[in-house]
């Protein structure tokens, strides 16, 4: 009837409305992302290599109490809800992360920087294996394809040397489970505990952050042999050490915003578009060396995203369409049902009409 087909077509633009929404969400995300990584990658290289400033993870440290604190301030305002969530959870979950991001330095610490881009590389499958086995996800063989040559681009973009020990791999293989766990825990808390992004990171900032406040400054000491409490710390140090801490609060939401909104992979994916953005950066800003290889290997891994981009689009397509035929049947049958009912009413009421008129003429 005229009346169920446009209860029908309203539906759909309801819905149509909802996913565009979506996607304009996950773009926003993305885009805040790269922007804000690839900014403080360009920040910290110039604080760490030309002003000699060589404490990594007691900086990320002060990232992380100085994201709490805004967001503590944002909740104050009350620009977002915050919402408790179980307190063990919140702590493993905090106590993982910051751990994954002590060794991640050890391991470029004690490794030499072509095997520490292997570990980073070697985040993507591992991530893939562990939602394969343990969350029962799909990957088609398509993403898996297009996978493999995004790896093989930034491979041999950023890969120069590989020097192997047993110290540097045992670290290395800790950084890996630890960064794959504590990502896709990211995603399945916020889904599963039905908590936003901001929430997730408020009520887990406070945990990280602790966790590398007291191990920062021995790791730093063990690796650089310096003490980050006996540093002189000049006007332009400290200028350039808060600009870091600013730009890391809009890093770690738009973190926990990307791998809430698409999956852990696709925020490695991202990662790597990262890597070649700052390799480029690199050589525009700060003159770099640049070689043919960083070319062709940033052109390979340009075509390995393209194509995880498009294959995912697909898919997400047939999901949503399959979806939203299938919600389309729902709302008819109910359109229908409720149209049986009216008709069965109009029947009654006629039915009562002709009782009582029979019953005047009478």
């Amino acid at each position: 009837t005229p009346k169920t087909s446009g209860f029908l077509f309203f539906l759909l633009i309801i819905k149509m409305g909802e996913m565009s929404s979506f996607q304009l969400g996950v773009i926003g995300a993305l885009f805040l992302s790269v922007a804000s990584s690839v900014s403080i990658v360009i920040c910290n290289k110039a604080l760490m290599s030309n002003l000699g400033f060589p404490f990594a993870t007691t900086l990320t440290s002060w990232h992380l109490m100085v994201t709490y604190c805004t967001l503590h301030v944002a909740q104050r305002l009350n620009l977002f809800e915050n919402k408790s969530i179980d307190m063990k959870t919140v702590m493993l979950f905090g106590i993982l992360n910051g751990v994954s991001i002590g060794f991640l330095n050890l391991s470029l610490g004690f490794n030499s920087i072509g095997f520490y881009q292997m570990t980073k590389l070697a985040i993507i499958p591992f991530t893939v294996l562990l939602e394969t086995v343990f969350l029962k996800k799909q990957f088609s063989k398509k993403i898996k394809l297009s996978l493999l040559l995004l790896l093989a681009g930034v491979g041999i973009a950023s890969i120069t040397d590989l020097q192997l020990n047993l110290l540097g791999t045992i670290l290395s293989l800790l950084a890996i489970i630890t960064t794959c766990v504590g990502q896709i825990l990211t995603n399945t808390i916020q889904k599963r505990l039905n908590v936003s992004s901001t929430q997730l990171l408020y009520q887990s900032c406070p945990f990280q952050a602790a966790i590398l406040f007291v191990s920062g400054p021995l790791v730093d000491q063990f690796l650089t042999k310096q003490n980050v409490f006996a540093y002189t710390y000049s006007p332009i140090v400290l200028g350039f050490i808060i600009l870091s801490c600013l730009i890391a609060v809009s890093v770690n939401f738009s973190t926990f915003l990307v791998i809430g909104k698409t999956s852990p992979v696709t925020y490695q994916v991202l990662g790597h578009l990262k890597t070649c953005l700052v390799l480029a950066f690199g050589y525009t800003l700060l003159h770099d060396p640049f070689t043919e290889r960083n070319i062709v290997g940033i052109l390979v891994a340009m075509c390995g995203m393209g194509l995880y981009s498009f294959f995912c689009t697909q898919e997400n397509k047939k999901k949503q369409s399959g979806d939203l035929s299938a919600s389309q049947i729902k709302d008819k049958e109910g359109a229908l049902f409720l149209g049986g009912k009216n008709m069965v009413h109009q029947e009654k009421d006629s039915d009562e009409v002709k009782k009582s008129a029979k019953g005047s003429l009478v």
